[in-house]
């Protein structure tokens, strides 16, 4: 059977720096896993992140525009289904309940 071939879509390298932080040396396939799990829940916790920033209009640490009510208010936990099994993340709340993260 023919192997499939994969392609990697083209984007920013990745640091050397970041690698060695991520794979300190010889890993198992699980601890391979373990790093690729932490890393997606990493990756989806920064976007949610960014995605209520958007929403309401400024930054963590930032000061709250005098014009907006709404505000951040917390996480919730939520376990999310990835290719490689169940990843638990937390997704960031508004006190409005207005955003709803894709």
């Amino acid at each position: 059977m023919p192997r499939k071939k994969i392609v990697v879509s083209s984007g920013p390298a990745i640091p050397s720096e970041l690698l060695d932080l991520l794979v300190p040396g010889p890993m198992s396939a699980e601890g391979v896993g373990e790093v690729m799990s932490r890393f997606k829940k990493a990756l989806m916790e920064r976007v949610l992140g960014g995605e209520l920033s958007d929403h309401l209009g400024y930054s963590p640490g930032e000061a709250k525009p005098e014009s907006r009510s709404n505000h951040r208010n917390g996480t919730s936990g939520k376990t999310v289904l990835t290719d490689s099994g169940e990843v638990r993340i937390e997704v960031p709340r508004d006190r409005e309940g207005t955003s709803s993260p894709c």
